[in-house]
C-alpha cells in the first residue's frame, strides 16, 4: 500500500497545477538557446516537465558466469513550485532475463527530488542550478535488487551555450554543453559513496538555422539535436568497486508539443556491461499543450502568457 500511495503523489502534483493556475514560464531557454531535457543526464531548469516513457535495454555484467538482460520502463514528472524552484517525481519498473534462472521483475524505489536554479545569465546562454535527490529505501521490490536504505544525492547542475563566440566561428555556435555532479550519500554505513558525474555534448540543429544561418535544411533534420553523454558512476569508499559508466550517442528531434530521443548506450568498461544496449525516450511539452494549466509556478510570479518555441518553425 505504501509504494502506491507514494506513487500516487504525482497524479496528486499533477492535480495541483489545475487548481493553481499561475503565469506560464518557459521551459528550457536561456536567452535564445533551447537546452533539450537529455535522457541519461538531467537538465538544470526547474520547469514543469514530463516524460513518459524511457524505455532502456542493456545487459547487466556476468554475476557467477551469467549475464542478466535488463528493461527499464521510467517515468518522470516535475512540478515548479516557486519561480525557478521545483519537486521531482520518479520511478522505474524494471524486468530482469537472466541468461540462467528465472526472470523477475518490479519497482525501482520511488525518487522523490528537489531543483533550484541560482544564476542565469541570458546574453552568454548560462545556467546553474542545484539540486538533491531521494531514493526512497524500501519503497521497490527486493526481488530486483532494490535497495531497503534510503540515499540522498546532492547535486550541482550547469548548462552553457556557444552563442556567445564571435561570428568569425559561426558554425561553433550550435555547440552547448550541461552537466551534474553529484555525490551518493546512503543512509546505510556499510554501502559506499559515489560521485555521480553526468555531461551532454550538443548541437542544435535549431539553433544553427534560427540564430546563425538559415541553410535551407528540410524538416524534419532541422529540428533535430543531435548529441553525446556520458555518465560515470565512482564508488568512493568501503569496498564499492571500480567506476562505471557509459558513452551514449544519439539524436532528439524537437516538436511544438513533444520531443522523441534515441541513443546507443555503449558501456565504458567490462564493470559496466557486456555489450551495447539502446534507449528511448519521449518527452511531453504539457506547458505548450495546456499553458493554462502547466508551465507555471504553483506560487508566485505575474501574469506573462508569452510562448517559446522549440520546435523553431515546426511548430
Amino acid at each position: 500500500m505504501k509504494k502506491f500511495a507514494v506513487r500516487g503523489a504525482i497524479a496528486a502534483a499533477a492535480l495541483c497545477g489545475v487548481i493553481h493556475p499561475r503565469a506560464v514560464m518557459a521551459h528550457g531557454f536561456e536567452g535564445d538557446r533551447f537546452f533539450p531535457p537529455t535522457i541519461e543526464t538531467d537538465d538544470p531548469f526547474a520547469v514543469d516537465e514530463l516524460s513518459i516513457p524511457t524505455v532502456s535495454l542493456f545487459h547487466n555484467p556476468p554475476d557467477g558466469g551469467s549475464t542478466t538482460r535488463e528493461i527499464d520502463i521510467g517515468g518522470e514528472f516535475d512540478k515548479e513550485l516557486l519561480p525557478g524552484w521545483d519537486l521531482e517525481f520518479s520511478d522505474v519498473f524494471t524486468l530482469l532475463h537472466p541468461k540462467v534462472g528465472e526472470s523477475t521483475n518490479g519497482w525501482q524505489n520511488f525518487s522523490l527530488g528537489s531543483k533550484l536554479e541560482l544564476i542565469q545569465n541570458a546574453d552568454h546562454e548560462f545556467i546553474f542550478s542545484i539540486g538533491c535527490d531521494w531514493d526512497i529505501g524500501g519503497t521497490g521490490g527486493r526481488s530486483i535488487g532494490a535497495n531497503s536504505f534510503s540515499t540522498f544525492t546532492p547535486t550541482v547542475f550547469f548548462g552553457k551555450g556557444l552563442g556567445d563566440l564571435p561570428d568569425s566561428v559561426p558554425m561553433l555556435k550550435p555547440f552547448a554543453i550541461t552537466g551534474e555532479v553529484g555525490e551518493d550519500l546512503p543512509t546505510e554505513a556499510a554501502n559506499p559513496n559515489a560521485l555521480e558525474v553526468g555531461l551532454a555534448l550538443e548541437y542544435s540543429l535549431l539553433y544553427l538555422e534560427e540564430n546563425v544561418k538559415d541553410t535551407g535544411m528540410p524538416h524534419p533534420f532541422r529540428d533535430m539535436i543531435p548529441l553525446v553523454e556520458f555518465t560515470m558512476t565512482n564508488p568512493q569508499n568501503r569496498g564499492g568497486g571500480p567506476a562505471t559508466g557509459n558513452i551514449d550517442p544519439g539524436v532528439l528531434y524537437e516538436s511544438r508539443y513533444f520531443q522523441l530521443g534515441a541513443e546507443a548506450v555503449i558501456p565504458m568498461n567490462r564493470h559496466t556491461g557486456p555489450n551495447v544496449g539502446f534507449i528511448v525516450n519521449v518527452n511531453i511539452f504539457f506547458d505548450d499543450m495546456w499553458p493554462k494549466i502547466f508551465g507555471h509556478p504553483l506560487f508566485g510570479g505575474g501574469p506573462n502568457l508569452a510562448e517559446n518555441n522549440p520546435g523553431g518553425s515546426a511548430k
